[in-house]
């Protein structure tokens, strides 16, 4: 019988406490979603609600502007993400496979931008927006969110692009292939996980957001759902606060972002073990 190392076993526990952490309140939301008024105030409280008041969510997708919040959000992420990879792939194709002066310098570079908080640039970054015309406007939101995760994306990327043989580019380039051939029919189809991953991180980034849309949009209908949340929970207060239909409105605030982590969480474990293991 192999012999238990304590080590080992204080390493499980420490995990099993950090998921419990983490994913306790998320189950409990769901559980006060799919509970009646009169549930929520039983005690002591129960865990599963005796019936499944799956009218919950239907009133807060028919009875308030959640669908809207949802909707924004959407747009802007979609647009924010495409926008994002669009700079970055060609940006990461010339860091990876080709040799400039400063190359390295520039990395560095670019790393220290991701040290910056947003919440430093939101003030000269507010002026901009009023001088631009920007402030309120989905526009200005994307324009934040593709600057604002450009480092991270390329140095997330360039590692997986390291790990494409370089050989591959040299036997294209025999064959006549010009450098953006290379990227698009060599590089692009071999990067899938590495892009993968980049987008799962860029949506969730993206669709978290609360500070930035917070601090630049003022105009109700265009919150995103981060805020469009808060916003509900606020309309409640003029009257009776509904805690089933706050806990209903945010669990379909986090499914969108929890299913494309499911669906796409297998190309996330792929580029973060890229080169892991070398042959």
């Amino acid at each position: 019988m192999k012999k238990i190392n304590p080590a080992d076993v204080l390493i499980y526990v420490f995990f099993a406490l950090i998921v419990i952490m983490f994913i306790g309140p998320i189950i409990w939301m769901i559980s006060l979603s799919l509970k009646t008024k009169e549930e929520i105030f039983t005690y002591p409280p129960r865990f599963l609600p005796k019936v499944f008041a799956l009218t919950n969510y239907i009133q807060v997708l028919l009875s308030s502007r959640i669908p809207l919040y949802l909707w924004n959000s959407v747009k802007i992420t979609v647009i924010s993400v495409l926008g994002n990879l669009l700079v970055v792939i060609p940006a990461v194709f010339a860091f990876s496979r080709m040799r400039f002066k400063f190359r390295d310098q520039w990395l560095f570079i670019i790393l220290m931008f991701q040290m910056i908080s947003p919440l430093i640039t939101a003030i000269p970054l507010y002026r901009y927006f009023v001088t631009l015309g920007l402030l309120n406007s989905h526009t200005g939101l994307i324009v934040i969110y593709i600057t604002t995760q450009i480092p991270f994306s390329v140095w997330l990327l360039k590692g997986f692009f390291d790990s494409i043989p370089k050989e591959l580019d040299e036997s294209a380039f025999i064959d006549g292939c010009k450098p953006y051939q290379i990227l698009f029919s060599v590089i692009l189809p071999l990067a899938v996980p590495g892009i993968a991953a980049a987008l799962v991180f860029n949506i969730v980034n993206c669709w978290g957001q609360f500070i930035v849309p917070f601090i630049f949009i003022n105009h109700t209908e265009k919150f995103p759902i981060a805020v469009g949340i808060l916003q509900y929970l606020q309309s409640q207060t003029e009257g009776e606060v509904t805690t089933q239909l706050l806990a209903a409105a945010s669990v379909i605030a986090l499914l969108p972002a929890m299913l494309i982590i499911i669906i796409l969480q297998k190309f996330i474990v792929e580029v973060l073990v890229a080169g892991a293991v070398k042959e």
